[in-house]
C-alpha cells in the first residue's frame, strides 16, 4: 500500500482544529493555508507542463519548469508567513511553523510515493 499523495492537505485540514483548540492566531492559519494551497496548485500545473515537455522530448524545458516553479513556491510560502507576521508577530510564527510542517510532510510523502511507485514494464532502471 502506497502512502497518500495528499497527506499534506489532510494535515492542513487537521491544523485548523489544532489552531482553534489551542488558541493560535487564525490569521496565521489563513495566510499559511492560502500560501500552501496556491503553491500546491502551481506544483500540479508545473508537473503537468513538465510531463508534456518530457513527452515532447524537451528535458531542458521540463527541468527549467520544475526548478523555476520550486523556487517561486518557496518564495510564496515565505511571503505568506512574512505578511502574517507583519499583521501579528505570533501569527507569523504560527504560519511559518505550519508551513515548515506541511513542507516536511509533503516532501516525505513525495519521496515515499516515488519509493513505492511501480515501474511500467520495459522501463529502464
Amino acid at each position: 500500500m502506497s502512502p497518500p499523495k495528499h497527506v499534506d492537505l489532510m494535515v492542513l485540514a487537521a491544523a485548523l482544529a489544532v489552531f482553534a483548540l489551542v488558541g493560535l492566531p487564525l490569521i496565521g492559519y489563513a495566510f499559511a493555508a492560502g500560501a500552501w494551497l496556491l503553491q500546491r496548485g502551481i506544483q500540479v500545473l508545473a508537473a503537468r507542463r513538465a510531463g508534456a515537455a518530457l513527452s515532447a522530448g524537451n528535458r531542458q524545458r521540463a527541468m527549467g519548469l520544475i526548478a523555476g516553479t520550486t523556487l517561486a513556491r518557496v518564495w510564496l510560502m515565505v511571503t505568506g508567513a512574512l505578511l502574517a507576521g507583519l499583521i501579528e508577530h505570533e501569527a507569523g510564527l504560527a504560519a511559518a511553523v505550519l508551513l515548515a510542517i506541511l513542507f516536511t510532510i509533503s516532501f516525505a510523502a513525495q519521496g515515499l510515493v516515488q519509493l513505492f511507485a511501480t515501474e511500467p514494464e520495459g522501463a529502464p532502471r
